[in-house]
């Protein structure tokens, strides 16, 4: 009798044991879904830093040649006319 009991026991047993992992392998599957989400996600972000980054180096590099191109027109009209 004590013996049969330990078979149901131990059969209960594997089969929360199957549940469990089960569970978990559900968990895994959804930890890796996110994980590729997540990474997509962190791609996405880097390529438009990049473009970001190359629109701030254009944007510096006019601002620089309109300052330039200012002083240049400045310096000029601070000369006398050529008449005097």
């Amino acid at each position: 009798m004590i013996l049969s009991g330990f078979f149901i026991f131990k059969e209960s047993e594997k089969i929360m044991s199957e549940t469990r992992i089960i569970e978990l392998e559900i968990k895994v599957a959804y930890q890796e879904d996110l994980l590729h989400s997540l990474n997509d996600i962190i791609s996405d972000q880097q390529k438009q830093l990049y473009r970001l980054e190359n629109s701030l180096t254009l944007l510096h590099q006019r601002q620089q040649t309109l300052a330039d191109n200012m002083e240049s027109t400045s310096s000029d009209d601070n000369q006398p006319p050529p008449h005097y």
